[in-house]
C-alpha cells in the first residue's frame, strides 16, 4: 500500500517538504509529515487499490491483528510513528515520557525514537543529552533563569548521522536539519525551554516543566552497543543496521537495479524513499515511490523486488 501522509504545521517549519519531497499542501510551511501514523493526531490514507481513501487504522482494525506480525503481538496498539521533519528553525528543547509514566499520566505509551540525518545545512547541530550530571535542582533553577542550555550537550551533524533518543533523554532538533524520525506511537512531549518564542495564538507556548523535571535522566547520553543484529531480509540489497530495540528496527537501503527483499511473518514493513524513485514488484501489484513517498507492507507478504535507483528508510518492529 501506498500512504498518504497527515501534514503538521508547526511554527519551526519551512517548506521543503513541500518543495523538495512532494507533499501537496495549501499549509505555508509543513513542519512534520507523518508518514505512517495510525494516532488520533494523525492518520495515513491509503492512496491505491481496493482500500483507496481509508485511513490505514481503519483498514487494520478489520484485517486483524495478524497483519502486523508476531513481533507487534506484545502491543495494545499499532506501535509506530514514522516521521519526515523539516526544522527551519530550532525545535524547543524537550523530553518523553517512558512507558510507565505516560501510561499514568497521559494514557498512552511514551516516546523512544530515533533519529536519522537525512540532510542539513553546514554547522548544524542538535541538543542531544546534558554535557555532564546535573541535579534536579540545578536542572529546575536553569529552566527558570533561561541558562539551560549552557548545560546542554550541542553536536555537530552530518548527512547519514544516526542518533537513538531513548526516553527520558533532552533533545532539541536545531535549525537547518531534515531528519526521518522512528519512534513509538506516541505524541507526548515536555517542553522546556523555547527560545521565547510565542505560538499561532500570540502566546508564549506551554512549557512542562514539572512533568519533565519528573522524567529526565540528567546525566550524560550514554554510548550505545555495537548493532549487531543479523541483516536477514534483504539480497542484492546495500543495506545498513542504523536502529535495533524492543520498539523497532531500523535499516537504510541502497537499490541500485533490481533488489530482493522478504516480509515474513515476524513483522509488517514500511520504507520511505529520500532520494530517487523506485518500483515495487510482488505478484501482480506493481507500484511504483518517489522522495517522499511511504509504504505499508503486510506481515506474511513473502518475497517482493524493488527496482530502480533510491535511498530508503526501512523499518519493522
Amino acid at each position: 500500500m501506498k500512504l498518504r501522509a497527515p501534514l503538521k504545521d508547526y511554527i519551526w517549519g519551512g517548506t521543503k517538504l513541500k518543495t523538495d519531497y512532494g507533499k501537496e499542501t495549501d499549509l505555508d510551511k509543513v513542519s512534520e509529515s507523518w508518514e505512517l501514523a495510525c494516532h488520533k493526531d494523525g492518520m495515513s490514507i491509503i492512496e491505491n487499490g481496493s482500500e483507496k481513501g481509508r485511513t490505514l487504522k481503519s483498514y487494520l482494525d478489520e484485517a486483524g491483528q495478524g497483519i502486523l506480525g508476531e513481533h507487534a503481538k506484545r502491543f495494545p496498539c499499532f506501535p509506530l510513528l514514522i516521521k519526515l521533519i523539516d526544522a527551519k528553525d530550532n525545535l524547543s528543547v524537550q523530553v518523553h515520557p517512558d512507558n510507565d509514566y505516560a501510561m499514568r499520566v497521559e494514557g498512552e505509551f511514551g516516546k523512544t525514537e530515533m533519529w536519522y540525518i537525512v540532510d542539513c545545512e553546514p554547522g548544524a547541530t542538535l541538543i542531544y543529552g546534558f554535557k555532564h550530571e546535573i541535579t534536579k535542582e540545578e536542572f529546575e533553577r536553569r529552566i527558570a533563569d533561561n541558562t539551560l542550555l549552557e548545560v546542554c550537550n550541542q553536536v555537530p551533524v552530518h548527512k547519514g548521522d544516526v542518533f537513538f533518543i531513548e526516553s527520558g533523554t533532552l533533545h532539541a532538533i536545531g535549525k537547518g536539519i531534515t531528519i526521518c524520525e522512528i519512534q513509538q506511537n506516541s505524541n507526548t512531549t515536555y517542553r522546556v525551554y523555547d527560545y521565547g518564542r510565542v505560538g499561532k495564538d500570540g502566546k508564549p507556548r506551554e512549557l512542562h516543566v514539572k512533568k519533565a523535571i519528573d522524567v529526565t535522566n540528567l546525566e550524560p547520553v550514554k554510548e550505545r552497543p555495537r548493532l549487531d543484529a543479523v541483516v536477514d531480509i534483504f539480497a542484492d540489497t546495500k543495506a545498513r543496521l542504523l536502529a535495533s530495540c524492543e520498539y523497532f528496527t531500523v535499516y537504510g537501503l541502497e537499490v541500485d537495479g533490481t533488489s530482493h527483499l522478504t516480509a515474513g511473518m515476524d513483522s509488517f514493513q514500511s520504507f520511505t524513499v529520500l532520494e530517487g524513485q523506485v518500483t515495487l514488484k510482488c505478484g501482480e501489484t506493481e507500484l511504483t515511490f518517489t522522495k517522499g513517498e511511504s509504504s505499508f507492507l503486510p506481515a506474511g507478504l513473502g518475497s517482493y523486488m524493488l527496482s530502480g535507483k533510491a535511498s530508503l528508510i526501512l523499518s519493522k518492529i
